[in-house]
């Protein structure tokens, strides 16, 4: 056979590969997309009623030690081997042990929706990425898949767990490949990804008419270079923002340790987090705060009201409540940014959607999701100054993460070479 006729059989032998490839993970993302698009939809729709219900009934936020307890000992006797959440999901993808339990799906749609009705500071997003984790890790013994192969169902559920609570399919997928290792994306597993976030944000928003909360900027400044250094010294803010609540997540965490009966220690936040709505009261600083985060866009605020929601949401989820972070790292991105439009002399609109994204970026080290994230809600004309705002952010976070089982595949910079191959959780505590 001439080499000419070999090397066009081998490339005709790799087509075929590759269709067989996507014809595979085009199957599984359809149902991967379609199952977990349907459960963020009954979570957004659980979470909306739950929040309705708490802004109508004041006097249920006097409950939210009983709820504590309530989720507290909910995890206690049925939550064995899921308390770690989205830590539990990565570190599955790193050192695979066993099928990450189903029962994860309800216990934390459960747990999130009781600590938004009772008032507690929390996101869904964590919810979500847990929910769709669980839901896609169930197919690897069933269709007896490679371990390989279930690492990219794990991608995949991440991807479609965040694609389709907050309706961005491109962020989603680009959060899932950069999320588990800082400095690395698994390429490999990039069509998966994106598929099955399409899929699972058509389910959730358009099979399921679930509808998501809509941004506008309506003002971008022109791009130049008195513009360019307002827009790194902004990110500079917004990156100082997130190590501060990724490290206060930590130590909250630590300090109700000290509690050795675990259900207690949600009891316990919960009475002071109850104490604190009552004495302010104001019920600004609880549950997801999309009202303030829509108002920061056109209205100035209270200059502190980024850091209220720090820590009062660092407190929370350091006392056992369940939920994500990343709602209220948009509340306080979005309302940091709000407050820089004190002296920054840039459009508060653009200021609020770039820290909206920024911190988010800072606090789980996934710059290019958050980048795309920024342009899926506000349009591509803020694209630069978010891309900036998001880089530095990641940069001035420090190697700290709200997820402290994340590892360090490739340090931010030179200046950190020694960090590499230790985990977050090992750089917070130092």
């Amino acid at each position: 056979m001439k080499l000419s006729t070999l090397k066009k059989t081998l490339n005709q032998l790799e087509q075929v590969n590759l269709f067989v490839y996507f014809t595979k993970w085009s199957i599984m993302g359809l149902i991967v997309g379609a199952l977990v698009g349907s459960a963020s939809a009954i979570f957004l729709l659980s979470l909306k009623m739950a929040t309705n219900y708490r802004e109508t009934n004041y006097w249920i936020i006097a409950l939210l030690p009983v709820g504590g307890l309530i989720i507290g000992y909910t995890y206690y006797w049925l939550g064995k081997g899921v308390e770690k959440g989205n830590n539990l999901i990565l570190e599955e993808y790193y050192k695979p042990k066993k099928t990450i339990p189903f029962k994860m799906a309800p216990l934390v749609l459960f747990g999130t929706v009781a600590t938004h009705l009772f008032g507690g500071s929390a996101g869904r997003e964590g919810t979500a990425v847990q929910m769709g984790g669980a839901i896609a890790d169930q197919f690897y013994r069933l269709f007896k898949m490679t371990v390989k192969d279930r690492k990219i169902l794990i991608i995949m559920g991440v991807s479609a767990g965040f694609a389709s609570v907050f309706g961005t399919p491109l962020a989603g997928t680009v959060f899932a490949l950069e999320v588990l290792i800082l400095g690395r994306i698994r390429y490999e597993a990039i069509f998966p990804s994106l598929f099955v976030a399409i899929v699972a944000d058509y389910f959730c928003a358009v099979v399921w008419d679930v509808p998501h909360t809509t941004y506008v900027i309506t003002e971008v400044a022109q791009m130049n270079i008195q513009n360019l250094g307002w827009a790194i010294f902004a990110g500079i803010c917004f990156g100082l923002t997130a190590m501060l609540f990724s490290r206060l997540k930590v130590f909250w965490k630590k300090q109700f340790a000290r509690i050795n009966h675990a259900p207690l220690r949600p009891f316990v936040g919960g009475i002071f987090i109850a104490g604190f709505v009552f004495l302010t009261a104001s019920t600004k600083y609880i549950g997801l705060g999309v009202p303030i985060i829509e108002e920061a866009f056109h209205t100035p605020l209270t200059s502190y009201d980024f850091l209220i929601k720090v820590i009062l949401t660092a407190f929370t989820l350091g006392a056992g409540f369940k939920g994500g972070e990343v709602t209220p790292l948009f509340f306080i991105g979005a309302t940091l940014g709000n407050a820089l439009f004190l002296f920054v002399p840039i459009p508060i609109g653009l200021l609020v959607g770039m820290g909206f994204v920024a911190v988010f970026a800072g606090a789980t080290n996934t710059p290019l999701a958050c980048m795309l994230m920024g342009i899926e809600l506000f349009g591509i004309e803020a694209g630069v100054f978010i891309a900036v705002a998001c880089v530095t952010a990641y940069f001035f976070s420090g190697h700290t993460s709200v997820y402290t089982s994340q590892i360090i595949g490739s340090p931010k910079h030179r200046a950190y070479q020694y960090f590499k191959g230790k985990t977050i959780q090992q750089s917070n505590d130092e």
